[in-house]
């Protein structure tokens, strides 16, 4: 009888392959750190997602219910791996309480961190309450309590999203693009529209990545349906006058400064690597790539796999990822887990 696969991480990736291994009879171990599954659309309170428009706790959470609900796949919460020792077909895995679980594969899903906005001081965030980030957005929104200014918990007239902190930014170290930040920047002033029908909203870019068919359904329809306007600009610091953020920067279109008050002003966070990734690396002998997310094997050939064999990784913790293709990447790492030893599968 073939030993279970062994997944780390509970997010969406790690919630798609173990659906798709006990789908065709296999056992898993799911060990995830947190005391729930979910990854960041649960644990940090996401809205609706793109594309579907589905709210985080449906969606994710309805893959949530059926991989505990699964006499197959046996969840251990609130822990993390200590050691990882064999080879495919025979892993041992120490947790941290101390019990072991044999494996025939892993598969890592240890997904990603947000980047932390302190790290851009000059844009205001952790000196004004008023300059929130994306994530805090979505928490309002799905919290119910609608979109408001925490100093005081006013209706925003006016807000400024600003794309782009904690990527494709050198001086800091993010020398990558997060990927979905344009879209689901685009997303979120529709939403404040929609609640706030008088509140103008404010997207301030360098480049517009709204990738694929998301150009039309985020990018145009923001600006043409709920009348989002952009801004191409280069932001020197988010300050106050004391009663208004103030927005300063350079307008790069017509080479001129630019200085606008908002009530809110919203920094769309980037996709870091997992901050736990160099202890992976050691504890499972695979390698990173230069930024410090995990390494992937060839696409055209291995796209699951890691550096070592009878490990594979799926979803975000290879790079910025969209939740869409980190389910599909953990059913790719589910397939690629079920070659390891061969054994006949059994229908469910």
């Amino acid at each position: 009888m073939a030993k279970p696969v062994l997944i780390i991480g509970g997010g969406p990736a790690g919630l798609s392959a173990a659906s798709a291994l006990t789908s065709v009879g296999r056992e898993v171990v799911l060990v995830e750190k947190e005391d729930q599954l979910g990854g960041a659309p649960i644990i940090s309170g996401y809205a609706k997602l793109v594309p579907s428009g589905e709210w985080a706790r449906d969606a994710i959470g309805g893959m949530v219910e059926r991989v505990q609900q699964s006499e197959r796949i046996d969840v251990r919460r609130s822990l993390s791996i200590q050691s990882f020792d064999g080879g495919p077909g025979a892993f041992t895995a120490t947790l941290s309480n101390g019990a072991t679980v044999d494996a025939s594969a892993a598969i890592l899903c240890t997904g990603f961190t947000h980047f932390d906005s302190v790290n851009k001081p000059e844009w205001g965030f952790g000196t004004f309450p008023d300059v929130v980030t994306t994530t805090q957005v979505e928490q309002m929104i799905s919290g119910g309590g609608g979109v408001r200014c925490p100093s005081d918990g006013r209706a925003p007239k006016r807000v400024a999203i600003l794309l782009c902190v904690g990527s494709r930014d050198r001086q800091i170290g993010r020398e990558w693009c997060s990927k979905v930040c344009c879209t689901v920047s685009s997303n979120l002033a529709m939403e404040i529209r929609e609640e706030l029908p008088d509140c103008h909203v404010y997207i301030y870019y360098m480049d517009i990545r709204t990738f694929g068919l998301y150009e039309d359904l985020y990018y145009w329809r923001s600006q043409e349906e709920y009348k989002v306007k952009y801004i191409k600009a280069r932001i020197a610091e988010v300050t106050s006058n004391g009663e208004k953020l103030i927005v300063k920067g350079e307008d790069t279109l017509v080479k001129r400064p630019i200085t606008i008050p908002f009530d809110l002003v919203v920094h769309a966070i980037g996709m870091d690597p997992n901050i736990d990734n160099m202890l992976l690396s050691s504890i499972f002998d695979v390698k990173l790539q230069k930024h410090g997310h995990i390494e992937r094997g060839n696409s055209y050939s291995a796209i699951s796999g890691t550096s070592r064999p009878g490990v594979f990784v799926a979803g975000a913790a290879t790079g910025p990822e969209t939740i869409d293709d980190s389910i599909a990447q953990g059913q790719a790492a589910a397939l690629a887990a079920l070659a390891v030893d061969n054994v006949p599968l059994a229908a469910e």
